[in-house]
């Protein structure tokens, strides 16, 4: 009974993250009939990676030719912070817990499940994250098959109205992040000048696209925490 408790209440607190996930990967879907991916692939694509970042990227690759390095290395820049929320998460975990309940929670770590679940009181039993993601994974993958499936139909305009979707949410995340914290602003304002100078200066904008992600990702980041460091005293306090 306490593990169905704990199910119900997971599949409740995910509900909300099944809305945004499934306006979100509607977009998706319908970029990814865009670039001539088939109804199957798209779909597969989000039942087996569930990140939206990561879709997008590597979309965009695909869009653009990339080879299949390109696109494994801005995978890995891209979602190597689900590692780091992984190791946090398996603070809450019983260390005793069986290994296959890992592996499933695993499949589950995104943004938007982490923070439910890492705030979650107490120990996490691995049926409220099994909750969290049977009403939030659906949404991802539901929204996907809807976004090619109507993309198909759906006038030019409209495809084009909604493919600006995803770049109008990145947007309404970043700005209010830019205004309170001076690392984040530091963050954008690199990141804007380098893309502009990787597309402009005659030398570098012969480099792909795929290499531009990742080279922009990982300069970036890192110029950001060397001159914005985390003070992990403040960081433990909270």
């Amino acid at each position: 009974m306490k593990q169905i408790e704990q199910w119900k209440s997971g599949f409740k607190d995910g509900i909300p993250i099944c809305l945004g996930y499934f306006a979100v990967s509607f977009t998706f879907g319908i970029k990814a009939g865009i670039v001539g991916l088939t109804v199957f692939q798209t779909v597969l694509i989000s039942v087996t990676n569930v990140t939206s970042a990561g879709q997008f990227a590597g979309i965009d690759m695909i869009a653009y030719g990339a080879s299949y390095m390109e696109m494994a290395l801005a995978q890995l820049v891209l979602n190597i912070r689900y590692c780091l929320m992984s190791c946090s998460l398996s603070q809450k975990l019983e260390s005793n817990l069986f290994p296959v309940h890992r592996f499933f929670i695993a499949y589950g770590v995104t943004d938007e499940i982490f923070g439910v679940t890492i705030c979650h009181d107490g120990k996490l039993n691995p049926y409220y994250s099994y909750g969290v993601m049977s009403s939030a994974v659906p949404g991802w993958i539901f929204g996907t098959f809807f976004g090619i499936v109507f993309g198909n139909i759906m006038p030019v305009s409209v495809l084009n109205a909604l493919g600006i979707a995803i770049y109008a949410m990145f947007i309404a995340i970043i700005i209010p992040k830019a205004k309170e914290s001076k690392s984040v602003r530091l963050v954008v304002l690199g990141a804007m000048v380098c893309s502009m100078a990787f597309y402009t200066l005659p030398i570098i904008k012969q480099v792909s696209a795929g290499f531009r992600t990742i080279i922009i990702t990982v300069l970036i980041a890192g110029i950001a925490a060397w001159l914005c460091p985390i003070n992990e005293e403040n960081t433990n306090e909270r």
